[in-house]
């Protein structure tokens, strides 16, 4: 299938057979699922050209995938656990040149740190893999910004990868091989938003409390969200 050159697409990564804290996508933050706020915030990003579910074709996923079309979200169902291989397979279905990876499990991801990535990822070529989504070797907060690459490396290392972990964690092939890929990230261009202490993606019950408890909507803007957890 022919690629878009210049198309950028989200594949927000989502599946209810979580072992820490299952069906989380669907759980109601302020009345509405969490599932919902990812694919509410990522619309305003204006780095994205297209925003796609990518899950699984197990029955236990389609919840998500009947939210994502009441939401006129695309949805791209493969593969449960070589989630390689579901990425791949939705970056090509969906025309993709370069893809973004979002967690479902971030409510408060943030359309201008996207943005802020998206621009690096693009002015820094050559540039194998860059992300913002954890504060690793940069300063942002846990769970606002996310990763990207391009169609040709996500190619290469769906050829290359062979272990069980790097299949089912879509980049860790890149992040286990620092010698062979170009990585790159960044800090956040505001003062305010370097606060790599902060975490607001949903791994345990206890984060979805403290998110659940706080003075957050689906429309906040990272400023206000920083200043109401500091």
């Amino acid at each position: 299938m022919k690629k878009n050159r210049n198309k950028v697409v989200a594949l927000v990564q989502a599946r209810l057979g979580s072992t820490r804290l299952p069906n989380k996508m669907m759980l109601s933050l302020k009345g509405t699922p969490i599932l919902q706020w990812v694919l509410h915030r990522l619309k305003k990003s204006t780095g994205i050209d297209e925003v796609v579910l990518a899950t699984s074709t197990n029955e236990e996923n389609d919840l998500i995938c009947d939210l994502a079309n009441e939401l006129e979200c695309p949805v791209y169902r493969g593969d449960e656990d070589d989630v390689l291989k579901r990425f791949y397979e939705a970056a090509l279905t969906h025309e993709a040149s370069h893809i973004v990876r979002i967690c479902a499990d971030n409510p408060l991801v943030s359309p201008a740190a996207i943005d802020q990535l998206i621009e690096f990822y693009f002015k820094n070529q050559p540039c194998d893999y860059a992300y913002n989504h954890i504060p690793r070797n940069n300063q942002f907060p846990d769970g606002l910004g996310a990763e990207m690459i391009s169609v040709e490396i996500l190619q290469t290392i769906h050829q290359l990868a062979k272990q069980k972990e790097e299949r089912e964690h879509c980049f860790n092939y890149i992040v286990n091989r620092p010698e062979e890929f170009n990585i790159s990230t960044f800090d956040p261009k505001e003062t305010w938003l370097k606060r790599p202490e902060l975490k607001f993606d949903v791994d345990t019950f206890d984060d979805y409390y403290k998110l659940q408890r706080s003075e957050i909507d689906m429309d906040i803007e990272d400023k206000t969200l920083v200043d109401r957890f500091s």
